[in-house]
C-alpha cells in the first residue's frame, strides 16, 4: 500500500472526529490499530508529528494585526506545492469567511508541513476540514467544509 501521511489523517479523522478520543492517552493504541488497517510506522508517526504540529499551532493563535486590503504573498516553496488553483481556493475560503487569517496561515503551514511531492486540491479540502475541526468559534465554517468535502466524496461514488 503506498500512503502517505495524509492518507493516515484521513483514516484518523474519517474513523474518530466523532469520538473526542485524546490522541496522547490512546496514542498506542491508536498505532497498533494504524498498523493493522496497513499503515508504515514511519507515516503513523509523521502524522502524530503533523497532528501534534497543529495542536501547538492552535495553543499560540496568530497576533498579526491585518489590513483588510492586505494580500498574501507566496513563496516559491509554497508555489511549488499549492498550485494555482489551490491558491486560488485559499482566497476564496477567505473571501466567504470559512478561512481567516490565522487559520489560513495554519492550513498553509500544515500543507508545508506535508512530505507529498504530489498535492491536489481535493487534498488541501482535507486540511482545511483538519484545521478548522477544533478551531474556537470556527464551527460554521467547519460544517461548511465538511459538507463540501463529504458531498462531493459522495459525489464521486456514483
Amino acid at each position: 500500500m503506498k500512503e502517505n501521511i495524509l492518507d493516515v489523517l484521513m483514516y484518523l479523522f474519517e474513523n474518530y472526529m466523532n469520538d473526542d478520543i485524546e490522541l496522547d492517552s490512546d496514542e498506542e493504541s491508536l498505532r497498533t490499530e494504524l498498523q493493522a488497517a496497513g499503515f508504515h510506522q514511519s507515516e503513523i508517526s509523521k502524522a502524530f508529528d503533523w497532528l501534534e504540529g497543529l495542536a501547538e499551532m492552535q495553543d499560540k493563535p496568530y497576533d498579526v494585526p491585518l489590513n483588510v486590503n492586505s494580500v498574501r504573498i507566496y513563496t516559491d516553496s509554497e508555489c511549488e506545492k499549492l498550485d494555482l488553483h489551490s491558491r486560488g481556493f485559499i482566497q476564496f475560503l477567505e473571501q466567504t469567511g470559512v478561512l481567516d487569517h490565522t487559520t489560513r496561515e495554519m492550513v498553509i503551514d500544515r500543507v508545508m508541513a506535508l512530505d507529498s511531492d504530489e498535492f491536489d486540491l481535493d487534498q488541501l479540502k482535507w486540511v482545511v476540514l483538519m484545521v478548522l475541526f477544533n478551531q474556537p468559534g470556527q464551527e460554521a465554517a467547519f460544517a461548511w467544509m465538511e459538507d463540501l468535502v463529504f458531498d462531493e466524496a459522495v459525489g464521486h461514488l456514483h
